[in-house]
C-alpha cells in the first residue's frame, strides 16, 4: 500500500515556494459576495506561510516574535492593520499586493465596472 505524506508536512514543502505561498494567501483573502471574512482562517493561513517561509530563515526567538506580531496586527484597527501586514509579509519575502478585478464576479457590480477597464497595482 502505498503511503501518503500527512497533510501539514505536504502543505509545508508546497508553501516553502513563495509564489505557491503568495496564491495560497490571495485565495484565503478571497470572498464571495455574501461570504465575511474568517479572522481564524486568515490567521492559520498566515501562520502557515510565517511556518514555511519564515521559520527555516529566521533564529527561533526572531522567529517566535514573528508570529506574536501577526497576532498583534490582525487585532488592530483600520488602516494600521494593512501596512503592518504589509511589513510583516516583506519579513517573509512577500509584500501585499492591491489589484484591479478583471473577472466576472467583480465587473458584475456597478462600482468595478469602471474599473475593470483599467489595470493598476498598489503596493505596500
Amino acid at each position: 500500500m502505498p503511503k501518503s505524506l500527512p497533510y501539514h508536512d505536504f502543505l509545508m514543502a508546497q508553501l516553502k515556494d513563495p509564489s505557491y505561498a503568495a496564491v495560497y494567501l490571495e485565495t484565503h483573502f478571497e470572498l464571495d459576495e455574501d461570504e465575511e471574512p474568517d479572522e481564524a482562517l486568515i490567521r492559520l493561513a498566515l501562520s502557515h506561510v510565517a511556518e514555511a517561509l519564515g521559520q527555516p530563515k529566521m533564529p527561533p526567538q526572531q522567529y517566535e516574535l514573528h508570529l506574536k506580531k501577526l497576532d498583534e496586527l490582525l487585532s488592530l484597527q483600520g488602516s494600521d492593520t494593512i501596512y503592518n501586514l504589509g511589513t510583516w509579509l516583506n519579513a517573509l519575502g512577500l509584500k501585499l499586493t492591491v489589484a484591479v478585478c478583471t473577472d466576472a464576479v467583480c465587473t458584475d457590480t456597478e462600482d468595478n465596472t469602471l474599473n475593470a477597464e483599467v489595470r493598476s497595482q498598489l503596493t505596500v
